[in-house]
């Protein structure tokens, strides 16, 4: 029987005012320890974004959703930030913040595959 490994996931958000504490949900990041996995699924779909928000720039929010993929595969063009251990890289781009991204609190849970976890999540929650 396939062993299960403890996961966390938080939703990634576009909030263009927080003070209103709407958003649009356009990704999902999931960090599983025991299997070092650590990524970031985003959809980028301009029409729906400018639909809810048509103040934004949206190269802009592009650049900084793209952002999170980066410091999660913790590469140079990820910056300092994902130099890091992959913990600290979950914990930092889940950290509360009142940008125009956000991410949900974390939500713990179980999972044998990571990444079709993080797909299910995604279809659940984004799309």
């Amino acid at each position: 029987m396939p062993e299960n490994h403890v996961f966390e996931y938080a939703v990634i958000r576009v909030v263009p005012r927080a003070e209103r504490e709407e958003f649009l949900n356009v990704g999902v990041i999931l960090y599983c320890p025991r299997l070092k996995f650590l990524q970031a699924t985003i959809l980028i779909d301009a029409n729906r974004i400018a639909a809810f928000s048509p103040q934004l720039d949206l190269v802009e929010l592009e650049q900084n959703l793209c952002a999170f993929e980066r410091i999660c595969n913790g590469t140079k063009e990820g910056g300092p930030i994902a130099t890091l251990d992959i913990a600290s890289r979950f914990r930092w781009l889940t950290a509360t913040r009142s940008t125009v991204v956000q991410a949900s609190k974390v939500h713990p849970g179980l999972c044998v595959d990571a990444q079709q976890t993080l797909n299910r999540l995604f279809a659940q929650l984004v799309l």
